[in-house]
């Protein structure tokens, strides 16, 4: 494990998945009485959490290469979406994702649920010592309301995951909240709309706590303004989704990346316009092939396994528009004659969106919140309202941006097409990879067609495939809004240790 999650680590002693706080005071440990003694130490604790996102921790009694708050969460969320192709059969967890095909055991839930909490109790034990301090200073503010950010983050994650969309069932079961170092931890599931209003009020309250930015790699005002908005948007509050929204659009800190900019802004997250607050790398943390976001969905050659692909189905959506720059990150694997390659039957169109940063190809900082996301919330938003024109002069905004200049719609709806498809086509296009797809589709009660060649088809062996028939030989994967495949089962561990934590359907 690496010294750089300071002793952070060791002070947030968490028992697998139900997060028991245990009686373990090590002796490098900082004790809850100390950590505000200085701001120093108030912040490296601090720093702790964020390291949690992206470091590779210790589950289940060794330290996986896969082990990485970032990397299931981008493959829990865009792996199970239409926006990518599973490229061959895996035994990684991460299949389980493609097919929609869950289990309680599988790895990737089981690691994404442990470090969720383990993120949360490190931010509930930093916010008991600080509140118990009664520092109201602007610097402790500012990092006290970052601990209420990441707490709100971390649960509503969670409960996009492992809960339904807020639109299909509020008071269906969610996840469990943990709010202070005091529950028990034995403690069942609140419902959908509890960790909704947990999430809420903890983010209305890191805005209100942070007035000292401390750069787009930490939380921040605009942050918490901009997960209120996507909360918002989330349960169908349009006016507040609209209100933050325009908060973050205002402040007059983000611009959106420009043709020109766009290409190279997720290599460069850290200093890019758009950029709200995004997970900061280094070379030190470069996992290169074996466990870094990208090397599932990019190649070099060299480094990068590179074995899941950009979709037919949203490359399609794309066909239209070959001059629009978001096609930059869409990268085509040509042989010696210029041709697409296949494998499997597949085109192999790499993902680089999370790679190139410091010319390394799997190297990123990845982008949480963004301006463009702001946008599109805000259109969202408005086209549900009946404000149509608004909703298309947003994403006119995006697309006269990206190189679509003369391709805007100027006010005007396509034929056949309402202000929301629209607007989440765009938001399809322009979000793409960054962990949005597969909850817009259920939570507006649409269905997620994957009707498309790949090994995303449940029960699939590569002995079953005769590539001569495909694409026709094979059956559709289509999955309706009130599917429980929608959602993962809560992981084993958690069930069998907590009587009260009820399991999915």
């Amino acid at each position: 494990m690496k010294k750089k999650i300071f002793t952070f680590i060791t002070l947030m002693v968490v028992a697998a998945s139900s997060c028991k706080n245990l009686d373990v005071n090590p002796s490098d440990a900082i004790s809850t009485g100390t950590i505000v003694t200085t701001t120093n130490g108030l912040t490296n604790a601090l720093n702790g959490a964020y390291a949690l996102l992206k470091d590779h921790i210790e589950f289940g009694g060794s330290i996986d290469q896969n082990n990485m708050y970032l990397r299931q969460f981008y493959h829990l969320s865009d792996f199970a979406s239409d926006d990518i192709v599973c490229g061959q059969v895996t035994t990684d967890p991460l299949y389980y994702s493609f097919s929609l095909n869950h289990s309680p055991a599988q790895g990737n839930t089981r690691y994404y649920w442990y470090i969720s909490y383990k993120i949360i109790t490190g931010a509930n034990t930093v916010i008991a010592a600080v509140e118990k301090s009664g520092k109201t200073d602007a610097t402790t503010n500012q990092l006290l309301g970052e601990c209420y950010f990441l707490r709100a983050f971390c649960h509503f994650n969670l409960v996009r995951t492992f809960g339904k969309a807020y639109t299909t069932d509020p008071n269906s079961p969610g996840v469990i909240l943990r709010t202070n170092l005091t529950d028990d931890s034995k403690k069942a599931r609140s419902t959908v709309k509890e960790v909704y209003d947990s999430v809420l009020a903890d983010a209305e309250k890191a805005a209100a706590l942070m007035t000292q930015p401390r750069g787009v790699q930490y939380a921040s005002q605009a942050a918490a303004n901009a997960l209120l908005a996507r909360v918002s948007l989330y349960k169908e509050d349009n006016a507040k989704a609209v209100e933050y929204a325009n908060k973050v659009i205002n402040a007059g800190k983000y611009t959106l990346a420009t043709k020109a900019t766009y290409p190279a802004m997720f290599a460069n997250s850290q200093t890019a316009s758009e950029t709200i607050w995004c997970v900061a790398f280094t070379p030190v943390d470069d996992y290169g092939k074996f466990g870094s976001v990208a090397s599932m969905i990019y190649s070099d050659g060299n480094s990068g396994w590179g074995e899941e692909y950009a979709s037919s189905s949203l490359r399609g959506l794309m066909s239209a528009h070959p001059e629009d720059v978001r096609w930059s990150y869409i990268v085509p694997s040509k042989d010696a004659g210029g041709n697409v390659q296949k494998r499997n039957g597949i085109e192999v169109y790499y993902i680089s969106k999370f790679s190139f940063q410091g010319g390394l190809p799997n190297l990123s900082s990845p982008i949480m919140f963004r301006l463009a996301e702001m946008y599109l919330i805000r259109a969202e938003a408005e086209a549900k309202t009946g404000a149509t024109t608004a909703a298309l002069d947003d994403v006119d905004e995006i697309r006269k941006n990206r190189g679509l200049e003369g391709s805007l719609y100027n006010k005007v709806l396509p034929a056949g097409k309402s202000a929301l498809d629209v607007v989440l086509d765009e938001k399809r296009i322009e979000m793409a990879f960054e962990g949005h797809r597969s909850y817009d589709v259920f939570r507006n009660k649409r269905t997620l067609n994957k009707a498309y060649w790949g090994y995303h088809i449940a029960g699939l062996k590569e002995s079953d495939v005769d590539l001569s028939k495909t694409p026709a030989g094979y059956l559709n994967l289509t999955v309706p809004y009130t599917s429980p495949r929608t959602i993962y089962y809560i992981p084993v561990d958690e069930t069998l240790s907590n009587p009260l934590a009820t399991q999915n359907p």
